[in-house]
């Protein structure tokens, strides 16, 4: 049983002891009920004090038995509250560090809590499509308020014990002990000095009221229905605070746990799920250990300052990292340090970063044209035009100057890394790490091992992007890595749409409906349809017998590259992003349908969006095969946080896993017979095809 018991004096402690937050797991809660029987029993035992061994209170619920068994086997969180609240002797929580979810669930049931200053306090439920199911949304309004709990649950955002204790009228803490240190002492004290205090205080017993009643909560509605655009959770969390106003207690309790229990079996609910637990299984690679030794990262090099460079930079600068800028003329680098300085000025007018922040960033960063300078840098990552030649120019120099045990990244985001490390002597320590446009912004790092990738650099470029808070997938090499190379597919069926029938406009639309931040041809014309013209130009040599649609190299031949160029798929208005519908292509892409002798058809919006989607599931099933990813969940983390994949749709893999992988199978073998599409492209994955004969998901390879 995961809760130890000792006694002090007349003082019984359970302490939670399940690493690393002390999760609510069965173990954990039949090792506190244990404790609690033995202190009731026990006739020289006055008061009870709860707390959490190590780093945390509780962190809350175990999201692993989440719909299992033990989720509900006795004694559930529910009882084991209740037994607390029941104690005839008194119960005092002893918080500190972390008290989350079904953690502060746990506090708000004990008579009485003592707090260490710097906790952080959350009911962060609503993060996982879910509203806190233990009684948090009738308990918290007692003891805070209504509006502040409301606050606090529907954003899920954790809030500091000292903020906390300062509200007007709260409840919630009892005392604030001078340090963390004194935690303990000052809880055994005050559990001393409660002893004999009849009746025992309980938060159910508490007032629960708002002085605008139903109006302030058709407000808050309001409010909250503009925010959380396909997620039911927020709207549920202001249903079950309102009923903790307008019921009784048990009554509040009973109708919290239907909307609890209605929200675990939505697609929404499974999918934040999802993406909890993929998020943290990214950081786990299969044959690298937990306890891997790292390289010490103090500084870092970049070579270009270009777009990527100086985005890549500032990542390091955030993190108080300093970093030294290479480029080969100093115009090019003013112009880079210009546009670093320009976007944290834009920080500081917003008031997301404060005047002192950014001349601590600004003081870390410095520039060299000489590569001798760089000599030095622990990292080295390349920022420079994406063609073999030119990296292979800066690898045989990087070879040449840098200290021993350096490592040298690669920010390439098609080209082969093998053959990147081969223009140096030591293999071992080159990586690719390919970030995405802007790099100070999205979360999403392709980390790429490399055959002779030395096992303490994957772990350190790991460790040093969590560091500069990335979201860290590891893929293996192959010509535009797992993101990229699954791309493809998706833009060639946007390209076979068109020519089959459909606008621009009506693929966006369709896709956006479905949940993308931006359809397929948005999108080209955000990054530069010039990029993908090139990567196409390369395809048509590398694999001659692969089919593409030709209309996107006669957008690109008429000079339309996107908003760049105030044209692409759709026509710009100087200094605006608005899409505007083009006639000129919608006449260019007749024309080369007429050219072909097609005749157009009505396409559906749902075979659209499975077109899309569907390809990039088969190709991600021939990249799991391949051993490119080595987790289902690892695709789904680089769609979602690189690629704009609806987060309410858990990413591709998951999607096809709702779906049902039978299903998927047999769209495709649809799509196969279309004589206008790929039909090689659409024969089920290998894998993807055992698994939908097997009844298996995508989930059996995580």
């Amino acid at each position: 049983m995961s809760a130890d018991y000792t006694v002090q004096g007349d003082v019984a402690v359970i302490a939670l002891n399940n690493p690393p937050v002390n999760g609510l797991g069965l173990s954990t809660r039949l090792g506190i009920m244990a404790g609690l029987e033995k202190a009731i029993a026990d006739d020289a035992i006055k008061s009870i004090v709860v707390t959490g061994a190590g780093k945390a209170f509780s962190g809350g619920a175990d999201i692993k038995e989440f719909g299992s068994p033990k989720a509900i086997q006795d004694p559930n969180l529910l009882s084991l509250i209740l037994a607390l609240e029941n104690s005839p002797k008194p119960a005092v929580a002893a918080v500190h560090t972390v008290a989350m979810g079904g953690g502060l669930e746990l506090a708000l049931g004990c008579h009485y809590r003592v707090v260490a200053p710097g906790c952080s306090v959350a009911l962060p439920e609503v993060k996982i499509g879910l509203i806190p199911g233990a009684g948090g949304t009738q308990r918290l309004p007692r003891v805070i308020g209504v509006e502040p709990a409301l606050n606090m649950i529907v954003s899920g955002e954790p809030i500091k014990s000292e903020m906390l204790a300062m509200l007007p009228g709260q409840k919630l803490f009892d005392k604030l002990t001078a340090s963390a240190d004194s935690l303990m002492e000052e809880a055994i004290a005050f559990a001393r000095s409660v002893a004999d205090v009849r009746p025992l205080p309980r938060v159910r017993d508490l007032p629960c009221k708002h002085p605008m009643g139903d109006a302030y909560f058709q407000f808050a509605r309001n409010m909250v229905k503009g925010m959380s655009k396909n997620f039911p959770a927020p709207a549920k969390c202001v249903d079950a605070v309102q009923a903790a106003t307008k019921k009784k207690f048990d009554d509040g309790m009973v109708y919290e746990r239907e909307l609890f229990l209605g929200l675990m079996v939505t697609p929404e609910c499974r999918a934040l799920r999802h993406l909890f637990v993929a998020q943290r299984a990214a950081s786990k690679i299969p044959d690298v250990p937990d306890n891997t030794p790292v390289r010490a990262i103090k500084s870092v090099a970049v070579i270009g300052a270009g777009t990527m460079g100086g985005g890549i930079s500032m990542n390091f600068l955030n993190a108080g990292i300093p970093v030294k800028i290479l480029e080969m003329k100093q115009d090019a680098l003013d112009r880079g340090i210009a546009t670093i300085k320009k976007n944290y000025e834009a920080q500081v007018k917003k008031g997301k970063l404060k005047e002192d922040k950014y001349n601590e960033r600004m003081a870390l960063l410095s520039t060299t044209l000489s590569y001798d300078d760089i000599k030095d840098a622990d990292m080295v990552i390349e920022a420079v035009f994406e063609e073999m030649g030119v990296k292979e120019t800066v690898f045989k120099k990087l070879d040449e100057v840098m200290k021993p045990g350096a490592i040298l990244a690669s920010n390439t985001s098609t080209l082969d890394v093998n053959k990147i490390a081969s223009f140096t002597k030591r293999p071992q320590d080159v990586i690719g790490t390919h970030f995405f446009s802007p790099a100070n912004v999205m979360k999403l790092l392709e980390v790429v091992r490399g055959e002779k990738t030395a096992k303490d650099v994957l772990a350190t470029v790991m460790a040093i992007g969590k560091k500069i808070k990335k979201t860290c997938v590891v893929s293996g090499v192959c010509d535009g890595f797992i993101g990229n190379r699954m791309i493809e597919q998706y833009s060639r069926q946007a390209g076979f749409l068109l020519e089959e029938g459909c606008t621009p406009q009506q693929v966006d639309k369709a896709v956006e409906r479905f949940g993308f931040a931006m359809g397929p041809f948005r999108m080209g014309d955000l990054a530069g349809n010039d990029i993908g013209w090139a990567i196409r130009k390369r395809r048509y040599q590398e694999k001659p017998h692969m089919k593409y649609s030709k209309t996107a190299d006669l957008l690109c031949e008429l000079g339309r590259y996107g908003q760049k160029t105030g044209a692409g798929w759709y026509d710009y208005q100087a200094g605006k992003r608005d899409a505007i519908p083009s006639k000129l292509v919608e006449d260019m892409i007749a024309k080369h349908r007429q050219d072909l002798g097609i005749t157009p058809r009505k396409v559906s919006d749902e075979e659209i969006v499975q077109r899309l989607v569907f390809s990039l599931v088969n190709e991600a099933a021939h990249i799991l095969e391949e051993g490119i990813a080595s987790k289902a969940s690892d695709i789904d983390m680089v769609y979602l946080t690189g690629y704009g994949f609806p987060m309410h749709r858990g990413g591709p893999m998951l999607y096809a896993d709702q779906v049902g992988l039978f299903n998927v199978a047999q769209t495709m073998s649809r799509f196969a017979k279309n004589p206008l599409d790929d039909g090689a492209f659409w024969q089920p994955a290998p894998l993807l095809a055992r698994l939908a004969a097997e009844g298996k998901s995508f989930n059996n390879v995580n």
